[in-house]
């Protein structure tokens, strides 16, 4: 009886926590600048349109290296970060581990580049540590959950007399090897997208190709840039093979280049003196560094936070209507074969491309405002949504006089796949704010605009202040979610 009782009460929490996020939005759309500020946007739409159809792959020379480039990063980076990852994922039970994973995650690949940037320039490390720190805090969070689902069965049905380490690799490993091994693979696709667009900050990977085609107006060169990118990612299971791999990752680290050499002088300069706040680097007392401090929280700090979460809460709700909107699109509970196909290559083209490199090609298209950043995270995010959606409701069997159209999609579909919806949506909760962070570098005032403002003024000590503020921020948005999943009785960690 409990538990018939408690359904009807899960499902009027769902109700109102929903509704409750639909409202924030609405309000956090109030306070946003959304407008579009181009003279022409639709014709340099079609510009950039026709750029894609009219693609000009001999227009760089460097193309063919810059892509051997996004591969080298992203084996070696997502390698790193898994061996890592795994380790931690061994021990994170103990609060310190769980701690430190959550903080290196939270700060997103393009900050740590920044931050590498100033002491190593433009050396293949930069770009390697970029992605694997903040992928080894993932991966330690994974993985740990993965390992935790394991059935202890197993493990009880082996001779007292085997070692815990035996024990851990034939009784614990094999039965999760497949969800270790998949996630390893979305993870290492995430990891090519990550290495795209660290050259936005400089590094020579297809990010630096787009960003100087489109800051030059050359479309045909950007369509370019773009459509080998989602070749890439379309044909990963042709070429990315398990037999392949280890192949892989001993040839990436011979095609990351050279670069710059590093000085170690200025590693260590930058520990000692750049990231220590100004005033006690002067030597001055605390009586100089609070009003210091308080300065920098209330003119950047405050107003980063507060646009930061305005796009995000707005950006959320654009991604949970995109995704109920999108997933019939690729589910056999509707259209037909040929449909079907089409909606999963517009999935496809959603999700492989970065939220970053969406915003800053709408940004280019309708000029500087929160709007080219809501609906570049939305159609990303939606799109990762809705194909695992679309999946999950193909596998629901409907009875033979089922209704059809609007009807089985309001009353048949969406109520059965509603709670892994909204545990994806929360799940993807922390990825959205922290990507609404790093979309300030483009010139939105979320708290990477100050970021990146204090970089480039040579105000480290600030820019270290205002990552820490950022990853505090992603650390509290992830516990709140991983909250409101406890409460709603949604699963910590969804699967499809």
């Amino acid at each position: 009886m409990r538990g018939w009782a408690s359904l009807p009460l899960s499902r009027s929490r769902t109700a109102r926590t929903s509704i409750f996020f639909v409202v924030l939005a609405l309000v956090c759309l109030a306070f946003s600048d959304i407008a579009v500020t181009t003279a022409n946007p639709w014709q340099d739409l079609m510009r950039f349109f026709w750029g894609i159809v009219t693609p000009d792959f001999f227009s760089s020379a460097g193309l063919a290296t810059a892509v051997l480039r996004t591969l080298a990063f992203a084996f070696v980076g997502v390698t790193i970060g898994s061996i890592a990852g795994f380790l931690l994922a061994l021990v994170y039970r103990f609060r310190i581990v769980r701690t430190f994973s959550a903080f290196i995650r939270a700060i997103h690949e393009i900050f740590w580049a920044l931050i590498f940037l100033q002491f190593f320039g433009f050396h293949p490390l930069t770009g390697v540590l970029a992605i694997a720190i903040p992928y080894s805090g993932i991966f330690a969070k994974v993985y740990s959950e993965i390992l935790d689902e394991v059935d202890p069965e197993p493990r009880n049905l082996l001779h007292s007399r085997v070692g815990a380490l035996s024990a851990f690799a034939y009784a614990r490993i094999p039965d999760c090897w497949e969800q270790l091994r998949t996630y390893t693979s979305y993870r290492l696709e995430c990891g090519f997208r990550s290495s795209a667009i660290l050259g936005f900050v400089g590094l020579p990977t297809l990010g630096f190709y787009l960003e100087s085609a489109f800051s030059q107006g050359h479309y045909s060169e950007a369509g370019a840039v773009l459509l080998l990118f989602y070749a890439l990612i379309a044909t990963i299971p042709l070429w990315v093979r398990p037999r392949m791999l280890p192949f892989y990752v001993l040839a990436a680290p011979f095609f990351l280049g050279d670069g710059m050499p590093i000085v170690w002088g200025n590693v260590k300069r930058f520990f000692t003196e750049d990231i220590v706040p100004a005033p006690l680097r002067e030597g001055a007392t605390g009586e100089s560094f609070w009003p210091w401090l308080s300065e920098l929280l209330v003119d950047q700090a405050l107003p980063g936070i507060w646009n930061t979460l305005l796009l995000t809460q707005m950006a959320l709700v654009a991604t949970g209507v995109l995704a109920l909107l999108a997933f019939p699109l690729i589910s056999r509970h509707f259209g037909n074969r040929l449909s079907r196909t089409g909606g999963h290559v517009l999935l496809v083209v959603a999700r492989s491309t970065p939220e970053y490199i969406l915003a800053y090609i709408l940004l280019q298209l309708w000029g500087p405002s929160m709007l080219p950043a809501v609906v570049a995270l939305a159609l990303h995010n939606g799109g990762i949504i809705g194909h695992l959606i679309g999946r999950q409701s193909s596998f629901i069997t409907l009875r033979p006089d089922a209704p059809r159209g609007i009807t089985r999609y309001g009353y048949e579909l969406v109520p059965r796949v509603y709670p892994s919806f909204l545990a994806f949506l929360f799940y993807r909760w922390e990825i959205i704010m922290r990507e609404t962070a790093i979309l300030g570098i483009l010139g939105i005032y979320t708290l990477g605009f100050y970021v990146d403002s204090a970089i480039q003024n040579i105000q480290f000590d600030k820019a270290m202040i205002l990552i820490l503020v950022t990853a505090l921020l992603n650390i509290g948005i992830d516990i709140l979610s991983r909250r409101i999943r406890k409460r709603l009785a949604l699963q910590t960690m969804p699967t499809c």
